[in-house]
């Protein structure tokens, strides 16, 4: 009997795309960390056998705890970390779809920021629900915000902060532009979600003090939802952990729901994730930050007097996103010319997830790589565009 097998030669979403990246020679295109280990942590992962029989001896709670005691400290949220609510999970993915399920049990529609990266569009339409895009220039201007949020008909508004792949972030105006969202959705009883997982890069950039943002949520009275991550931050081979913080109204809910997902994150895991925390807080985050900056000063100034022109991000994360400027290349046409090189980058329109033609004007790269590799990805990214894109 002939058995049909499915053609998955197309890639259908973004990480479709970082699947098939991880199979080439030069992968820039997943936001997950690449780069070897700066010299403190590898005496961590020298420590890794003391840390699993630590793990063994010390129960499921007070690993928790050391953890998100920890990842709040450095990011500065001891609100976070006083109010003992948060419920972990192993990917942003799963804290995603807890979200998601929340919102489905409840029919809320939902406003989902525009760029965003397209799996957040995809997850919660395949739990049912209806998804609206919400453009980021609308959050551009706090005088603007609430009144550009009026045209918001959704029981759900769900923002990406610093946004991927952007590099956006309301923190370029100090409290004042979450301060008018928090307002918005207090004043309309609109359920808040704000996907974290990118703030470890706005404590890398010296321009900006993330402020104890869940002071702000919870002294508001707002409904929200929020979730955080440790993927994107350190060298860790995905070994990780996501954390969803909601509001008191719907902690109990949300609780029931996040039970049926999963029991626990590893103790060893978690262990371990603690001590590259406790590095990245004892160093300032050197390790994380100056491997990031050093690989986009890098691509900046390979491509710089090509058709790819730097789009300066409010917050320098993991991620560069590079505008085309010549209007008879498109992003899909420019994939696929670099990967006949073996270097893979993201075309912007899976992020464009309710309009793709606008993403046709754009790429994504990677930062998060070992400099040396990096380096020579960019100059044969620059080749390419020299002899094959007049």
């Amino acid at each position: 009997m002939h058995q049909q097998t499915h053609d998955v030669s197309t890639p259908v979403d973004l990480t479709q795309h970082e699947i098939k990246a991880l199979r080439t020679k030069y992968n820039l295109a997943d936001a997950h960390t690449h780069q070897r280990q700066s010299p403190t942590q590898d005496k961590i992962v020298a420590n890794l056998p003391e840390l699993w029989y630590e793990s063994e001896e010390n129960l499921q709670k007070s690993m928790e705890k050391r953890f998100t005691d920890a990842f709040f400290t450095l990011h500065g949220q001891p609100t976070a970390a006083a109010l003992d609510k948060t419920l972990l999970s192993y990917s942003a993915s799963v804290s995603t779809m807890v979200v998601a399920m929340y919102m489905a049990q409840r029919d809320i529609a939902v406003s989902l920021v525009e760029p965003c990266f397209d799996n957040l569009a995809d997850l919660l339409k395949h739990m049912g629900i209806e998804v609206s895009s919400l453009p980021e220039e609308d959050l551009a201007d706090p005088d603007a915000i609430y009144r550009r949020l009026g045209k918001v008909r959704t029981g759900a508004l769900y923002l990406v902060d610093p946004n991927n792949p952007t590099g956006f972030s309301l923190l370029k105006d100090g409290r004042r532009g979450f301060e008018e969202v928090v307002r918005w959705c207090k004043d309309t009883g609109t359920l808040l979600v704000i996907d974290f997982c990118f703030a470890a890069f706005a404590l890398c950039d010296d321009r900006f003090d993330r402020f104890d943002v869940y002071e702000l949520l919870e002294e508001s009275g707002v409904t929200y939802m929020a979730i955080e991550d440790t993927g994107k931050t350190w060298p860790v081979q995905d070994a990780k952990c996501a954390m969803i913080t909601v509001s008191e109204d719907i902690r109990e809910a949300v609780y029931n729901i996040h039970t049926a997902v999963l029991l626990n994150v590893s103790p060893f895991v978690l262990n371990m994730l603690a001590q590259y925390v406790e590095d990245s807080i004892e160093d300032g985050f050197a390790s994380v930050r100056d491997v990031i900056s050093r690989n986009r000063t890098v691509a900046a100034r390979y491509l710089d007097g090509t058709i790819l022109e730097h789009v300066e991000p409010v917050v320098n994360t993991s991620v560069a996103w590079f505008r085309i400027t010549d209007e008879e290349i498109t992003a899909t046409r420019l994939q696929a010319l670099l990967l006949e090189h073996e270097v893979y980058v993201l075309p912007g329109t899976y992020f464009y997830w309710d309009e793709p033609g606008r993403g046709e004007r754009y790429i994504r790269i990677a930062l998060a790589r070992q400099p040396e590799t990096f380096a020579a990805a960019l100059r044969l990214i620059r080749e390419v565009l020299s002899d094959h894109v007049r």
